[in-house]
C-alpha cells in the first residue's frame, strides 16, 4: 500500500532529514501535533517504507580520510552476472561509501574514501581495473561533498 504524504508528513521528514536524533517531543512541537499523534505518524512512515532508516553523519577526516573521489566504472558488457559481481565486489570494499548503478555510457559511480592519493591510486588499480568485468574507469576527485537536508516534494500541487 502506497502512503499518501501530506504537509505534516513532509515537515516531519524534513526535520528528521536534518537531524535524525531530534526528539519526538520536539518534532511534535514544530509541526503542531500532540507527541503521541506525532509518534504514530512517524511509525506509519516507517511501516510504509517512507523512512527506511536513520544514520549518523561521520566526518571523514576523523577516520583518516584525506581524499574522496567518484570512480566512474564502465563494464565490458551490461550483463546481469557481471553487474551483480561488480556490485558485490564494490560493496565489499571498506573504502566504498556509496554505489550508484546508473544509465548512460558508464555503469557505476562509486564514491570512495581514501587516506591519500597513493591509497586512491592503489585502490583504483587493485580493486577496480583488475576486475575482469571492468572495461574502463575514470577517477574524479571530490573537492566538497554536501548532502542536502531538504525533502523534495513531488505532489500534484507543486
Amino acid at each position: 500500500m502506497k502512503k499518501t504524504l501530506d504537509r505534516i508528513d513532509y515537515e516531519i521528514l524534513t526535520l528528521l532529514q536534518k537531524n535524525a536524533r531530534i526528539s519526538n517531543k520536539e518534532i511534535a512541537r514544530k509541526v503542531g501535533l500532540a507527541a503521541s499523534t506525532c509518534l504514530v505518524r512517524i511509525r506509519v512512515l516507517q511501516t510504509a517504507g517512507v523512512i527506511s532508516g536513520f544514520h549518523a553523519e561521520i566526518e571523514p577526516a576523523s577516520l583518516g580520510v584525506g581524499i574522496q573521489a567518484m570512480i566512474a566504472v564502465r563494464l565490458i558488457r551490461h550483463f546481469k552476472p557481471d553487474v551483480d559481481a561488480f556490485r558485490s565486489h564494490a560493496l565489499g570494499l571498506p573504502e566504498v561509501v556509496q554505489l550508484y548503478h546508473v544509465a548512460g555510457p558508464i555503469d557505476f559511480l562509486v564514491h570512495v574514501w581514501a587516506r591519500n592519493s597513493n591509497h586512491l591510486r592503489d585502490l583504483a588499480m587493485t580493486a577496480f581495473t583488475s576486475r575482469e568485468e571492468v572495461a574502463h574507469i575514470e577517477t574524479e576527485l571530490i573537492f566538497e561533498h554536501i548532502r542536502s537536508t531538504e525533502v523534495p516534494s513531488f505532489t500534484d500541487t507543486v
